[in-house]
């Protein structure tokens, strides 16, 4: 059988492609998924692909259904953190609250879920770990200092794990996806989207197809050579 990967907002936009590319390579899937219930259920009607409702920000959530579905499905040997909200709003503006959120939401999601299936790697000698960072993360973005924040924080954390899992066979790495035709790009005004297009070298916006490509070629058994690397998807928008 197929190893256990948890994506965690993996009913929706990259998540969902990244749960589809995930399973369609014979991976066992199961998507985290919080607040769009009956997306949710249209996600698993869809797909076969079972979802498990908990907050990625919640440490004692997180504990609770990764052991529930160690049980139902098997352990957990693939991560993707991809669970992420937006709070936009520039900083003199910006309510403690709005920081908190993305923060919690955003960067201690990753050590939530890692936290929670870091022994069960280490024991197996196995572990494939993928955050979602963001283009934002590395350039900056007016009016996202809280997004911003914590996506730079991913980059940060998938260095050091990396350190502590390579010996015990967990590859850890992320994903820096540029501007991907998603919801929420799409509710960006239309003037607003033109010009980031404009600025893409590409000359479109990702698909959430080329994010889910990159995370299974960092999920193979064989990409164990493939740790603490930032690869950035984004149609050429930003050379970091």
């Amino acid at each position: 059988m197929g190893r256990v990967a948890l994506v965690t907002g993996g009913t929706r936009g990259i998540g969902r492609a990244i749960s589809l590319a995930l399973k369609n390579a014979g991976y066992r899937v199961v998507a985290n998924y919080f607040g769009n219930v009956e997306a949710a259920r249209q996600f698993t009607e869809e797909t076969g692909i079972p979802t498990y409702r908990f907050d990625v920000a919640s440490f004692q959530e997180c504990e609770k259904a990764i052991g529930k579905i160690a049980q139902e499905v098997g352990p957990v040997e693939i991560v993707v953190n991809n669970a992420g909200i937006t709070r936009d709003a520039t900083l003199h503006r910006m309510s403690h609250e709005q920081w908190d959120e993305v923060i919690r939401t955003n960067l201690t999601s990753c050590f939530n879920v890692c936290r929670c299936v870091i022994d069960s790697m280490r024991d197996r000698g196995f572990g494939r770990i993928v955050n979602i960072g963001s283009i934002n993360g590395q350039a900056g973005q007016y009016g996202q200092v809280n997004y911003a924040a914590a996506k730079s924080g991913i980059h940060g954390f998938t260095k050091a794990l990396a350190q502590e899992g390579a010996a015990k066979g967990i590859t850890v790495n992320a994903i820096a996806p540029g501007y991907v035709d998603t919801d929420m790009v799409r509710a960006v005004p239309h003037a607003v989207l033109e010009k980031i297009i404009a600025k893409i070298p590409a000359g479109r916006l990702g698909h959430a197809e080329d994010i889910a490509r990159g995370v299974l070629f960092l999920v193979a058994d064989d990409a164990d050579f493939v740790t603490g690397s930032t690869i950035s998807i984004n149609g050429g928008q930003h050379m970091y």
